[in-house]
């Protein structure tokens, strides 16, 4: 994916209330910035914003944080987030540095439409390796959920195998997301994308004591 360059994306993320960049200073403090101790749900490359925004608005009672790495893609987020929406935060952060920033805090993962990484070398740098599943190992508040949509087949082969392999029981998969009767799915921009064009979405539910 190319990214386009967002001119003014500094003084956009300068200007966000929604925005934090030293994501450390937070660590196990989550619930007093959001002034509550309601559940908290992180969407890990949430892209433009579109997939954790509309939950925040429709869910009031669970707070979300948006993570992306991208300044040019977290910046468009930000334009996009009601001013009045209070149950979420976007993050600028890179996902490696996810066991940094939360610390038995987070009640669900959402992993949709993540980097495939499709070269073997590369496994280890995909959301669902046994190298980022330690990682959310400490993030995790009790009970861990992951929920994955995507629309490599590899890589959703793949995250099946490591999920079950490190102690991950899957609650629910699908294989064509969009013709299984779901209803009141909210989707990412690729999904709106790839789903015009015809393309299965895989989908599954992740759990583990």
């Amino acid at each position: 994916m190319r990214l386009r360059n967002v001119k003014n994306k500094e003084e956009i993320l300068n200007n966000s209330p929604f925005l934090i960049r030293n994501s450390s200073d937070y660590l196990g403090k989550w619930k007093e910035l959001f002034n509550n101790s309601n559940p908290i749900y992180i969407e890990i490359g949430m892209g433009k914003g579109d997939f954790i925004i509309e939950n925040a608005i429709k869910n009031p009672d669970i707070n979300f944080i948006g993570i992306e790495k991208f300044d040019s893609v977290i910046a468009r987020a930000c334009e996009k987030v009601p001013a009045d929406l209070k149950n979420l935060i976007l993050v600028r952060m890179d996902a490696l540095d996810i066991d940094k920033a939360f610390n038995k805090e987070i009640d669900r993962i959402y992993l949709n439409f993540s980097d495939p990484w499709p070269k073997k070398r590369h496994a280890d740098r995909r959301l669902t390796s046994h190298i980022f599943l330690n990682k959310y190992d400490s993030i995790f508040k009790n009970k861990k959920e992951i929920i994955q949509k995507t629309d490599n087949q590899s890589l959703f082969e793949y995250s099946i195998i490591s999920l079950s392999t490190y102690g991950y029981i899957i609650e629910d998969i699908s294989f064509d997301l969009h013709n299984s009767g779901k209803e009141n799915i909210i989707m990412t921009e690729y999904e709106k994308k790839f789903t015009s064009k015809g393309n299965n979405i895989y989908y599954l539910i992740a759990t583990k004591k």
